[in-house]
């Protein structure tokens, strides 16, 4: 039963307490029944740089989700994939993507010059940036076809860098069949402009952004806000919105920022097993990931900048990682724990991981679990 605590600095918030309001506004206390769009922009988008492993995130937290309700979305271009925070690949609505993406707009250009700069100096960017417009909206191109065309009429100039430099000052969205379920093709962009016949927003609030971020990710600290977005400064806006927030303490007496009326369900709250895919903004989205993140799965050696397994989380943290694999008709669902299961969690995730292959492998002739025993 949710509780409401009051807008007081003295408030101390537990890991525990922490865990379940974020597990809530994730839609991962319960399935939800919002509609799909809604649900997408309820989460300010799903990280989605790969083409289809972003659909478990969906299915897990959306009663009734069937991929091609959002695959219908892509076609229909009412959501798109395009670059944006932390300039990652995220799923997001089509308004989303004409207010986000100029908010977001440095950190993308920050990120490219980063890693391309060198190759770029000394170019006349504006020339650049309107022939490389011009291509994609002539037709949407892969990075590789663009490179080149670009390297025509600059052939001094590494190709890729070319590529990026458009990537980074034209807002590019992914055009399908890229990312639909049960289809590919090639990672073909054209401008968002283009592709939604509306221009971006010239004037995106940042003061909302953040209050949509902590309305699907709070209670959060400056620099959870600032690791979501890849922005810096953040500070500034917080205090401007100060008066408006609620403000606790985590346990080391850090300062966290709310919603006043957000939900922060009791910390004794059930938390059902959940399988997450690869990237899931649960796991990406704060500078201070304890609150999902457990002790045990550092320990299996991951990292949070190299490729990510697909995570078990069992009482609302992350204890196990699974796999899907398919062989002579049968698909089956490997799940290991980071440490020894109860029976009743393993029961649970046994019901979960029969329903999560339903949906991942639909087409098998049949479906098996195995749990790997922890070590």
């Amino acid at each position: 039963m949710a509780r409401q605590i009051t807008s007081n600095s003295g408030d101390v918030l537990s890991r525990q307490a922490l865990n379940r309001a974020l597990l809530e506004r994730q839609l991962l206390l319960r399935r939800s029944t919002l509609p799909m769009s809604k649900a997408i922009e309820h989460l300010v988008g799903l990280q989605a740089q790969t083409p289809h492993t972003w659909y478990v995130g969906l299915w897990t937290r959306l009663d009734g989700f069937r991929p091609e309700h959002v695959a219908d979305l892509l076609n229909k271009r009412k959501v798109v994939r395009t670059a944006l925070m932390r300039s990652t690949i995220h799923l997001v609505t089509a308004r989303d993507c004409r207010t986000l993406r100029p908010l977001v707009q440095s950190v993308i250009e920050r990120s490219t010059n980063g890693n391309f700069g060198r190759n770029l100096a000394g170019l006349n960017i504006h020339e650049l940036v309107a022939a490389g417009r011009a291509l994609v909206e002539e037709r949407p191109r892969t990075f590789g076809e663009l490179g080149k065309l670009l390297a025509e009429r600059w052939p001094d100039r590494d190709a890729a860098s070319l590529a990026q430099a458009i990537r980074a000052r034209v807002s590019l969205v992914q055009v399908p069949p890229r990312g639909i379920w049960g289809s590919s093709g090639p990672a073909a962009h054209t401008s968002a402009e283009a592709w939604l016949g509306r221009p971006l927003d010239p004037a995106p609030s940042l003061e909302k952004m953040i209050l949509r971020y902590l309305a699907a990710f709070g209670p959060a600290t400056v620099k959870d806000m600032q690791s979501w977005s890849g922005l810096t400064r953040l500070g500034e806006v917080t205090e401007r919105l100060r008066p408006r927030l609620a403000t606790f303490r985590d346990e080391h007496g850090t300062e966290l920022f709310d919603l006043s009326d957000a939900p922060r369900p009791d910390p004794d709250t059930p938390a059902p097993p959940r399988f997450l895919y690869d990237y899931d903004n649960l796991l990406l989205s704060h500078f201070d990931r304890t609150r999902v993140i457990s002790d045990k799965y550092h320990q299996q050696g991951f990292t949070m900048d190299g490729p990510m397994p697909s995570i078990v989380l069992v009482n609302g943290f992350t204890n196990g990682n699974w796999k899907i694999t398919r062989q002579r008709g049968t698909a089956t669902l490997t799940i290991h724990p980071f440490a020894r299961l109860s029976r009743k969690d393993t029961a649970a995730l046994t019901q979960e991981g029969a329903g999560l292959l339903a949906f991942a492998a639909a087409g098998a002739s049949s479906h098996e679990i195995r749990f790997i025993p922890a070590r």
